[in-house]
């Protein structure tokens, strides 16, 4: 919720009743309009959950749609991702709590973490306040190592649980986010975490001071993009795949014309045609010129244009730089490879010869 905050100087009064500046109530000629600014900053509160930081990590419009409360869109491959996420998690954490362990607890409260005797919890639900904004993790599982000896606090350990055989960096983080608020919630440090991931119930140890800075930055980002009133630019990437809001941006990029329905185009170039004012793929469409190479250029390969590319979207043709020419010599072989990738399985190898 916003808050408002006044920065209060030393023989300055408040302004009047109606937010106007007092005259007759200020000291020194000239400063009330400076002292009615400072008054009316507001100070926004924003939640930050590890489902709104996750979100940021594969875009920051789907981290705004998501806190602003946006219907999905539909999407069968991102609803799969989450009932496999959801149904390994629930395996994967049946699996840690059969184990033989010493005081297992489940959903325990989060008040007061250092009075805990459980060795293990399931499904923790930590809060922590940093400056105005509430930080809030569900943490699937905590690993408690008791205290070693007088002055030594125990060790809190977040475990997550990720279905994929490779893991990614934003797995990492996600995990780095969760000790994050775990420190803050207690007050101390939490050095370590672990990841469990795969069909073969991997067990990956992170270091989390590695993470901690980026995991910052990352938050004081979201509480950025969050504490505003607009949504952030629109940009398409490799995530609207697997993403729940693909139709509603994708829509929206079209209605727009937007650069992002280019693949391939990074952030950077984006950024230097929107300095020459140039936002829609039409407008880009126009700046294709083609030029004759020069000789000592005609062996080396020609440059990917990304106005070429927007002239034949705009024009529904197909465009061919130069005059390639394909020659193969020998017997053509043709493959044919079937697997799965995030596991470097591969289980089909056709190959055919003229």
């Amino acid at each position: 919720m916003p808050t408002a905050r006044s920065t209060y100087f030393k023989g300055l009064p408040s302004c009047g009743p109606s937010g106007a500046p007092d005259k007759s109530r200020f000291p020194f000629p000239g400063l009330e309009h400076f002292r009615c600014r400072i008054t009316r900053k507001a100070l926004v509160a924003v939640r930050i959950s590890s489902d709104l930081f996750n979100a940021f990590l594969k875009c920051s419009m789907k981290c705004w749609l998501r806190a602003s409360g946006e219907p999905a869109s539909g999407g069968a491959y991102a609803e799969w991702v989450k009932a496999k996420g959801r149904s390994y998690h629930a395996t994967e954490l049946e699996r840690l709590l059969s184990e033989p362990k010493d005081e297992v607890a489940v959903s325990p409260p989060s008040e007061n973490l250092k009075a805990a005797q459980w060795r293990l919890a399931a499904n923790l639900s930590v809060r922590a306040q940093m400056k105005t904004d509430v930080l809030e993790s569900e943490v699937q599982a905590v690993e408690r190592v008791p205290s070693e000896g007088r002055g030594r606090p125990a060790q809190f350990i977040p475990i997550r649980f990720i279905f994929t055989d490779k893991l990614s960096d934003d797995d990492k983080l996600l995990l780095a986010f969760d000790a994050f608020v775990l420190s803050e919630a207690t007050g101390g440090e939490v050095g370590l975490g672990k990841i469990i991931h795969g069909d073969d119930h991997g067990e990956v140890k992170v270091k989390m001071a590695a993470l901690a800075g980026e995991t910052r930055k990352c938050v004081e980002r979201i509480a950025t993009l969050l504490s505003r009133p607009t949504p952030p630019e629109l940009v398409l990437n490799r995530h609207c795949g697997e993403c729940e809001f693909q139709t509603r941006c994708r829509r929206k990029a079209i209605e727009t014309d937007d650069l992002s329905l280019l693949s391939g185009m990074s952030a950077m170039e984006r950024k230097k045609l929107h300095s020459k004012g140039i936002f829609t793929v039409t407008q880009l469409s126009y700046t294709f010129r083609p030029r004759r190479r020069p000789k000592r250029m005609r062996d080396k390969r020609e440059r990917y244009h990304h106005s070429l590319k927007a002239l034949a979207v705009r024009e529904k043709k197909i465009h061919i730089v130069g005059r390639p020419e394909l020659t193969i010599d020998g017997i053509p072989v043709y493959l044919d490879v079937e697997g799965l990738p995030d596991r470097d399985f591969y289980y089909r190898r056709a190959h055919r010869q003229r």
